[in-house]
């Protein structure tokens, strides 16, 4: 019997579709990479992007190109190494622009910067990292090297383990198996040990980064609930460790506690009062 013509422009239309999809999948990978390179701060080569993404140098040409005439990449014409383009900024900008929980939080984030009188963060969980979505500088003279949509480990950071003491089995799994590699001395690296530390703070109500992410740096952090009874944020107080000192740690704590009370009952959400030490 003879092929049907309608099977046939079914098929060419299934493949087309596919194709689509799949070259979608790896264009959006090239801003990806880009956004995630940190090895290649200047930008990246082609042949950078061919082995970063396995994928040969003519399919990065093709599929680079419409994202040049939209501005997501630029090109450097010196060098010829690929960059995040403009337009992402302002996709950036519209996206945290329309994030109630930045807008809601940013009265108590500036109280906290004013009563601890260092930089103070909002960040937000995306399996195995957390992610900046806010902050107000220390008015000290030492401030923190952290930006807005950068990302950080959860396992090692006060804020990422705020989430973590209150997600899922399978959710801390999921951050240990990607691996928990020594970022300082004091970085917990084990799975039993960041167990134990979990159990902590869900006692206290509040996490502690003591100099496990970064050398001299002191973070105290509280979850942020929203009306579902789910972590939704969390909000750090981070300074230097002879600023930050193991003295001030309760205090702080207490300080964060207290504020993350406030935000979360604006975004509709009742706790009880946690036991301090």
């Amino acid at each position: 019997m003879p092929r049907s013509d309608t099977t046939d422009a079914a098929r060419d239309t299934t493949g087309s579709q596919r194709n689509t999809s799949s070259s979608l999948r790896r264009a959006l990978a090239i801003v990806m990479f880009l956004a995630e390179d940190r090895g290649h701060p200047q930008g990246s080569s082609l042949a950078d992007l061919s082995v970063g993404l396995g994928i040969s140098k003519s399919t990065v040409l093709r599929l680079v190109a419409p994202l040049r005439e939209i501005r997501l990449v630029d090109q450097d014409p010196e060098s010829g190494r690929y960059r995040l383009g403009p337009q992402n900024a302002l996709l950036g900008q519209v996206y945290l622009e329309r994030l109630d929980l930045r807008r809601t939080a940013a009265p108590v984030l500036h109280e906290l910067a004013e009563s601890a009188g260092e930089t103070v963060h909002l960040v937000i969980f995306d399996a195995p990292e957390i992610v900046y979505i806010d902050k107000v500088e220390s008015s000290q003279a030492v401030r923190m090297h952290s930006r807005i949509g950068s990302r950080q480990p959860a396992y090692c950071t006060a804020v990422g383990k705020s989430f973590l003491a209150h997600a899922s089995d399978d959710v801390v799994q999921s951050v240990i198996a990607a691996g928990m590699p020594p970022r300082t001395r004091s970085t917990i690296t084990t799975a039993e040990r960041l167990h134990a530390e979990l159990a902590v703070i869900r006692r206290h109500g509040y996490a502690v980064d003591d100099i496990e992410n970064e050398e001299d740096i002191r973070c105290v952090a509280a979850p942020v609930f929203d009306h579902g009874g789910s972590v939704t944020a969390a909000v750090s107080i981070s300074g230097p460790s002879s600023r930050v000192t193991r003295d001030r740690v309760a205090a702080i704590g207490a300080l964060l506690v207290a504020s993350a009370k406030a935000l979360s009952e604006r975004l509709g959400h009742e706790m009880a009062p946690p036991e301090f030490p």
